[in-house]
């Protein structure tokens, strides 16, 4: 399995840092720019097409090795092939129907959002390829969340999850190097949680997820030479709202316990914070809740004096302390995992109570 990984992650982070510097000069020539104007307030003309890079480097990486090895199920596989690929060549080959859909739903919304990085065309038709994506998923495709409830209760919490994970991605693209890295780490993550769980093709997909975010990360960290732009966020988000749904959180016959299902939102408490705080606060002033401004959390820390760069650390450090305990999650008695729960809430609590107070010291 170490192989495996290895090659996962440096195949893909060699593969990123290469297809992200193409992209960069293609953009600037093509002049694929954003331009500081409105609530973005970088300083200079930086390439757009990011996101092309990192679709490219995930989804064509599980494409063809998910072909790969239903092609070699058709005759005897090779000796020089890892046992573990052999072991379960089978099972990866079965997942094609469902790398297909997955790849093909990531490239309409890769596509939706090319065109909007070109020319922004507001949220609703965004949100209506959303929808439309996320109900091919949990409908016809069968992938979906909390299969224990009836189908049409799944679907339509599956429906809402997909969006509400790919939006939170899409708020979390705010800053250089956030939305990245955020993912970068939720997906490592969700890797180790899913080897633990005896899975293969999702811990597989969660390392090349991985490498390709490191690989762009080189190029988008502060100060960014290349956003991702919505190409990126939408089918980052996507992505990696199948990949908590994929993942085994709960498995009786492996003696998990319930509270596993609970991993995705522990782990993906950070961005959820923000997508809802964000949300309500522009309700809250009554303003359009999917208008983009500058009161995420990150704009926030650095109001308060953070530089830039320290905001996106923090973030990554508020990230990894709900994220990783959740590893453990499955596997503890009911104790520990209110106290985990517990240390998750506290985390997120303890973000919202000091952000009240410092808003509170400023305005009196």
């Amino acid at each position: 399995m170490i192989v495996v990984v290895l090659t996962a992650v440096f195949g893909a982070f060699i593969t990123s840092l290469v297809a992200t510097r193409c992209v960069r000069a293609w953009a600037v020539r093509r002049e694929f720019v954003d331009t500081p104007a409105g609530h973005k307030k970088h300083a200079e003309v930086v390439a757009l097409g990011g996101g092309i890079a990192i679709v490219i480097t995930i989804c064509a990486p599980l494409l063809v090795g998910t072909v790969i090895c239903q092609q070699l199920g058709a005759s005897p596989l090779p000796d020089w092939l890892p046992d573990f690929v052999i072991a379960h060549q089978d099972g990866i080959a079965s997942k094609l129907p469902t790398v297909i859909a997955i790849v093909i739903c990531a490239m309409v919304l890769h596509t939706i959002g090319l065109i909007d990085d070109r020319k922004a065309m507001g949220p609703w038709p965004k949100f209506a390829v959303q929808f439309a994506v996320a109900g091919f998923i949990a409908g016809p495709m069968g992938i979906r969340a909390v299969e224990a409830l009836p189908a049409p209760l799944s679907i339509g919490v599956t429906v809402l999850w997909i969006v509400l994970i790919t939006n939170a991605f899409n708020f979390l693209d705010n800053m250089d190097g956030l939305s990245a890295g955020v993912a970068a780490i939720a997906a490592m993550i969700f890797a180790i949680a899913a080897t633990t769980a005896g899975q293969v093709f999702v811990p597989v997909m969660a390392w090349v997820m991985v490498g390709a975010l490191l690989g762009f990360l080189y190029f988008n960290f502060s100060p960014a030479s290349i956003f991702m732009g919505d190409a990126g966020s939408l089918p980052l988000g996507f992505l990696m709202s199948v990949l908590t749904i994929l993942t085994t959180f709960y498995d009786a016959d492996q003696g998990s316990q319930p509270f596993g299902v609970l991993v995705p939102i522990v782990v993906l408490a950070v961005p959820l914070y923000d997508v809802i705080s964000v949300v309500v606060h522009r309700i809250r002033l009554g303003q359009n809740p999917l208008q983009g401004d500058r009161r995420h959390f990150s704009h926030r820390l650095v109001r308060k004096g953070m530089t830039q760069r320290g905001a996106v650390l923090t973030i990554y450090l508020a990230t990894a302390a709900t994220g990783i305990p959740a590893i453990v999650l499955p596997h503890v008695n009911w104790v520990m995992a209110v106290l985990l729960l517990a240390q998750c809430l506290c985390v997120v609590l303890l973000v919202a109570i000091l952000e009240h107070a410092q808003s509170a010291n400023q305005s009196s």
